[in-house]
C-alpha cells in the first residue's frame, strides 16, 4: 500500500523490533492495549499473540477494513480517526504505537495528561528524543513533562532501514512505566508547574531569576525535576 507522507507513515515489519516493543509493554494476558497507528497490523499481531485487547486507532481510511477482515474475530477493535482527539473511557490501559514524528509530543501530553492516564506508554520516536527524555541530564520542556508523570526508559535503537519507507534519521524504542500523578498535590500544583516551566524554556538562555523572579543564577535547564516540583509547590 502506498504510504501517505502527509500522515508520517513508516510501516515497521521486523519481527525481533515488533517483539522488543511487546517486550517493553510487559503485555499480560487480557490486559487492554490501546495501539496508535497500527498501520497494516503488523505490531497488531505480536500483541494480539500475547494475549492483549487491542483498541487500534487509525486515521488512515484505507486501512479500517484491512485491518477489521485480517484480525476478524480476535479480541481487536478498530477506530477510525485521529489520536490525538481519542478519550479513553476504560481505566487500567496500555498505551503503545508507532507514532507519527510531527505529532510525538502532542501525543505524550494527550496520553499522560488524560484524565484516565495508561499504566504504561510505549512509543517508537526519533532516536534523538528518545536520548533527550531518558538520557540527557540537563531538562527541556518534554524530558521535564514526561518525567513528573512515569519514569521514562530507553529500550533500543531501530536503524532508519527497519523502516518502509526509511525515514531520514533512527529511531529507538522508549518506555514510559509507573504513570499516575503522584508528584501533584493536586489540579493547581500540576498546572502551575507546567505554567512556570513554559514560561522558563520560553527564554531558556536566561537565568531564572530574570524569568521567574527567584534567587537562582540558575538557567532552566540546570534544575532538577524535584526542584521544579518544589518551586510550582509554593
Amino acid at each position: 500500500m502506498h504510504k501517505k507522507k502527509s500522515l508520517g507513515q513508516h510501516f515497521l515489519n521486523n519481527k525481533d523490533i515488533l517483539g522488543a516493543v511487546a517486550d517493553a509493554a510487559t503485555i499480560t494476558k487480557g490486559e487492554t492495549v490501546v495501539e496508535i497507528g497500527p498501520g497494516e497490523g503488523a505490531l497488531t499481531e505480536v500483541l494480539l499473540e500475547r494475549g492483549a485487547k487491542v483498541v487500534a486507532l487509525e486515521k488512515d481510511t484505507r486501512l479500517i477494513e484491512l485491518l477489521r477482515e485480517k484480525f476478524k474475530g480476535q479480541d481487536f477493535k478498530v477506530i477510525e480517526g485521529d489520536a490525538l482527539e481519542y478519550e479513553p473511557e476504560f481505566k487500567n490501559y496500555k498505551v503503545v504505537g508507532n507514532v507519527p514524528y510531527y505529532i510525538t509530543g502532542a501525543l505524550f501530553k494527550k496520553f499522560l495528561t488524560s484524565k484516565h492516564q495508561p499504566s504504561t506508554l510505549v512509543f517508537l520516536v526519533q532516536k534523538e528524543v528518545a536520548e533527550r527524555i531518558a538520557r540527557e541530564k540537563k531538562g527541556s520542556i518534554l524530558s521535564l513533562s514526561v518525567k513528573t508523570y512515569g519514569e521514562p526508559k530507553y529500550i533500543k535503537t531501530v536503524p532508519a532501514g527497519a523502516f518502509v519507507p526509511p525515514p531520514k534519521v533512527d529511531s529507538a524504542i522508549l518506555l514510559v512505566s509507573g504513570i499516575s500523578r503522584k508528584n501533584f498535590k493536586n489540579k493547581v500544583h500540576e498546572e502551575k508547574f507546567f505554567e512556570l516551566v513554559k514560561k522558563a524554556f520560553g527564554s531558556k538562555r536566561k537565568m531564572l531569576r530574570s524569568t521567574l523572579g527567584i534567587d537562582s543564577d540558575k538557567r532552566p535547564e540546570d534544575l532538577s525535576l524535584a526542584e521544579w516540583l518544589d518551586l510550582s509547590s509554593l
